[in-house]
């Protein structure tokens, strides 16, 4: 039953688009902006019922294609139980539990962050993120790995470890810029991920902690989030061997998906004939 709804979440609610990377980029930008702007003109109106049960939903999702970019898999179950408070888990699989815990954590606090309007986006903001996805780093002070790691999921080049302090300083600096902040925030959000992970500053988590910052940057400018399916593991891992164009090509189409299934998750909630309430609750 779990696996039966975790191929429906993947084959339904996140229908994966595909777009060649020699795409018309600009063309690509026009599209996702008229889909965004119906998003955005429903979600006031929307059944919030079905907002919510979407939501849960997507949280889900969210949890189990990030784990599978890390080579990780998690069934719909094992998300379910480990970030729903009302099930009783089993002692032995905390420690895996802790961890999609701490993912759904950081998650929260970076929504909470992109309601925030007087709180801007910085480099701190992702150094936040890191401490909630690695805490025991916390206590440290959050240091930058001292050596390249041997064994690593991604094999695209990364900064030695020497070079690692002044590229993130140089990485604030372009944050702050008034030139980064015309930028259109997917753009943003593409060239953001593109030049932290050439740095890699963590030996762990690095990957999931600047995912997690670009879907506040994308929620923070009015956005839906995007998910980078398990399918497109490979052609991610590809795109940061480049430059961010590859990354806005999945960005795009990530943000798309999105807004293009909720807006159809809505859609079908109008259609659905209203629940009849029972004599009882009438006439009490």
């Amino acid at each position: 039953m779990a696996s039966t709804r975790l191929h429906r979440l993947e084959k339904e609610d996140l229908k994966v688009l595909r777009y060649k990377e020699t795409e018309d980029i600009d063309a690509r930008f026009s599209e996702v902006e008229r889909t965004v702007t119906a998003w955005r003109q429903v979600l006031p109106t929307a059944n919030q019922v079905a907002r919510q049960e979407f939501n849960n939903r997507l949280r889900i999702s969210l949890i189990h294609h990030d784990a599978a970019l890390e080579g990780e898999v998690l069934s719909y179950s094992e998300i379910k139980a480990a970030v729903d408070p009302t099930i009783i888990s089993d002692p032995s699989l905390i420690p895996s539990y802790d961890e999609i815990r701490r993912f759904d954590d950081a998650c929260n606090f970076a929504a909470e962050q992109a309601a925030n309007k007087k709180k801007p986006f910085k480099l701190d903001t992702i150094r936040e993120l890191y401490s909630i996805l690695a805490p025991e780093e916390k206590a440290k002070g959050l240091p930058f790995r001292k050596e390249n790691p041997l064994h690593r999921l991604y094999y695209h080049d990364i900064a030695a470890p020497e070079k690692i302090l002044p590229a993130m300083r140089k990485l604030g600096e372009w944050i702050d810029e008034p030139a980064t902040k015309d930028l259109h925030v997917i753009e943003k959000v593409a060239t953001l991920h593109s030049r932290f992970m050439a740095i890699f500053p963590w030996a762990k988590e690095s990957g999931r902690t600047i995912r997690i910052a670009s879907n506040q940057l994308l929620q923070e400018g009015g956005y839906p989030i995007a998910i980078i399916h398990s399918i497109d593991r490979q052609r991610y891992y590809e795109a940061l061997r480049g430059d961010h164009i590859a990354l806005t090509s999945l960005y795009l189409e990530a943000v798309q998906t999105t807004a293009e299934t909720e807006l159809r998750v809505y859609e079908e909630a109008q259609k659905a004939p209203p629940k009849r309430r029972s004599k009882k609750s009438i006439t009490g």
